[in-house]
């Protein structure tokens, strides 16, 4: 029997090491990609970016990214359409997150979908988990606010600013705080 590699235990929410060099290789061409991003002219950008939509796994029409961006892989990251991203933004993507139509992101928000082992001797080993993160249409997430792996925020829900978002969010409810609970 074959043994699985890292990108697929990744893929299928398993233990893996973040340190395996396919992984790397990946990470690299995200870098490379976002630093593209990053150092366009300041022009008014009314679409994303051409390394952006290279990169993303899909987009919809009419989504915006500020820069500065930063997101781990980029591969697994899928927009729906008017979806804007303001700057100072980080997509921790080693699983897919969804972001669903006429979204929006505050600056400096992170949604993260991985996670790493809590045992000290493997973490230092690399090993961590990918969870996937879901945002549904009409979202709102506030400056700072941090999305945990494995979160489902619904439809029309809020996020408010520096709220750390560790459970799912229903359709249409407002969060805030650390940890993130209804208003």
């Amino acid at each position: 029997m074959r043994m699985r590699s890292a990108q697929e235990k990744m893929a299928a929410g398993e233990w893996y090491s973040c340190l395996d060099p396919a992984l790397e290789v990946l990470r690299q061409t995200a870098r490379r990609a976002i630093h593209a991003h990053n150092h366009l002219p300041p022009e008014p950008r009314e679409t994303l970016s051409a390394p952006l939509r290279g990169l993303f796994a899909e987009q919809g029409p009419d989504c915006l990214v500020e820069a500065p961006f930063h997101a781990s892989y980029g591969c697994h990251i899928h927009l729906g359409a008017r979806i804007y991203i303001n700057a100072h933004c980080v997509i921790l993507d080693s699983a897919r997150v969804e972001i669903g139509d006429d979204t929006m992101i505050g600056p400096g928000a992170q949604i993260l979908s991985a996670q790493h082992h809590k045992d000290p001797v493997k973490r230092a080993a690399g090993q961590e988990i990918a969870l996937p993160v879901t945002i549904g249409r009409n979202v709102w997430i506030g400056a700072g606010a941090i999305v945990m792996p494995g979160v489902t925020i619904g439809d029309a829900a809020i996020v408010a600013a520096g709220a750390v978002v560790t459970r799912d969010v229903a359709a249409g409810l407002t969060v805030a705080g650390v940890p993130a609970r209804p208003l």
